[in-house]
C-alpha cells in the first residue's frame, strides 16, 4: 500500500519516465538533423550542468574520495557510457528491440539488490511480475511469433545500457542518504561530461551554427538539456532515496507505452488497439512491456519522416527520409 507522504515520490518517478519515453522522439528529430549521439549527449547534458548549478550551493566536492569516487561511478554508469551503449544498440538493432532489453533493468536490480540487500530482497509477488517481464521482452524481440530476428551485437550492447543502469541504481541507492539529491545530480552531470570528452578524438565535434539555429534542433535540446536531464535526474534521485531502487526501476516498465503515446501525439504515428492493449496487459501484470509495431507504408506526416527511415543503421540515410514540412502537406 502506498503511503500518502510517498505520493509525491510515486509521482515524481511517473513523470520522469513519461519524459523519458518522449525523448525517443526528440531523439530522433536531432539525428535526422546530423547530430551523432555522442554530441546530443555533450549537449544536454552540459546545458542541464549549467542549469543545475545555481540550485545545487556552494559545495564542490563530496565527503570524502570514496564518495567522489562511488559519484564518478554514477556519472559513467547513468550518464556518459549509459547513453552511448543505448544509442550505439540503434545502429545494429530495431527500435523496439532496443527499447523493450533496456526496459529489462528493473528486473536486474531487484535480483542484484535482493542479493546485496535484505530489506530490498523480492517478495514472491515481485519475483513473478519480474519473470513474466523477462519472459514478455523476449517473446516481443522475437516478434511474439517465434521468428528469430535478433542483431547479436546491438541486443547486446542494449543489454549493456540495462546492467548500467542497474549498477547506477545500485550506487544512487548507496549514496543517496549522505547528500541532497541536487547536488548528486550536479556530479553525475560533470562526470558524465567529464567522461564523455574521449569519444571526441576519435569522433570530433562537427556541430555547425547553421544547425543549431534550427527551432526543430534548439528546441529539442533544451527539452533533452532542462526537462529530462535536469529535472527528472534530480526527481528520479529522490524518489529512488525515498522509495528505494526496486519500486522506482519499476516505473521504467511504463516507457514502451509513453513512447507510443508520444509519437502519436507529436509525430503523428497511428495507434491501433492492439498497440496500446499489450503494453498495458504488461504493466497490469506488474511487467509494462509493449511492442513498437512500424508500418513502412505510412508516414509520419507533421514532421515530414517516413517510417522506413528509422529502421535504417545510418545517421545520414536517416536524415534523407527527414523532409521540410511543406512536404508533408498532402499527408
Amino acid at each position: 500500500m502506498i503511503k500518502y507522504t510517498e505520493y509525491k515520490y510515486h509521482l515524481a518517478a511517473l513523470f520522469s519516465v513519461a519524459v523519458w519515453g518522449a525523448t525517443f522522439v526528440s531523439t530522433k528529430v536531432l539525428i535526422a538533423n546530423s547530430l551523432t549521439p555522442a554530441e546530443i549527449f555533450l549537449l544536454r547534458f552540459a546545458m542541464a550542468y549549467i542549469c543545475i548549478w545555481p540550485l545545487s550551493g556552494r559545495r564542490l566536492w563530496a565527503s570524502g574520495w570514496r564518495d567522489e569516487l562511488t559519484l564518478s561511478v554514477a556519472g559513467i554508469t547513468g550518464g556518459s557510457l549509459y547513453f552511448l551503449t543505448e544509442n550505439m544498440a540503434l545502429e545494429y538493432a530495431p527500435a523496439s528491440n532496443v527499447s523493450l532489453i533496456v526496459c529489462t533493468a528493473p528486473v536486474w536490480t531487484a535480483v542484484l539488490l535482493s542479493l546485496l540487500y535484505r530489506g530490498e530482497r523480492m517478495t514472491r509477488r515481485q519475483a513473478v511480475g519480474s519473470a513474466l517481464a523477462f519472459a514478455g521482452m523476449v517473446l516481443v524481440v522475437l516478434n511474439g511469433r517465434f521468428v528469430l530476428r535478433l542483431s547479436p551485437r546491438g541486443d547486446m550492447l542494449a543489454l549493456s545500457a540495462a546492467l548500467l543502469w542497474m549498477v547506477y541504481s545500485l550506487v544512487i541507492k548507496r549514496i543517496g542518504g549522505r547528500y541532497p539529491a541536487v547536488f548528486i545530480t550536479r556530479k553525475v552531470f560533470f562526470y558524465g561530461l567529464l567522461t564523455i570528452l574521449p569519444v571526441f578524438v576519435f569522433q570530433p565535434f562537427s556541430i555547425t551554427s547553421e544547425v543549431l539555429a534550427r527551432p526543430a534542433v534548439w528546441g529539442n535540446l533544451l527539452f533533452l538539456g532542462i526537462v529530462a536531464s535536469m529535472l527528472c535526474y534530480v526527481l528520479w534521485n529522490a524518489a529512488m532515496h525515498r522509495l528505494g531502487a526496486v519500486r522506482t526501476t519499476n516505473y521504467i516498465y511504463f516507457n514502451p507505452l509513453v513512447t507510443i503515446i508520444t509519437a502519436a501525439a507529436c509525430i503523428g504515428e497511428r495507434i491501433t488497439g492492439r498497440r496500446v492493449t499489450d503494453p498495458l496487459r504488461h504493466v497490469a501484470g506488474g511487467t509494462g512491456i509493449g511492442k513498437k509495431r512500424c508500418d513502412p507504408e505510412n508516414r509520419i506526416a507533421p514532421l515530414g519522416i517516413y517510417r522506413k527511415a528509422l529502421r535504417l543503421k545510418c545517421p545520414e540515410h536517416f536524415a534523407y527520409y527527414f523532409t521540410s514540412s511543406n512536404s508533408t502537406s498532402s499527408g
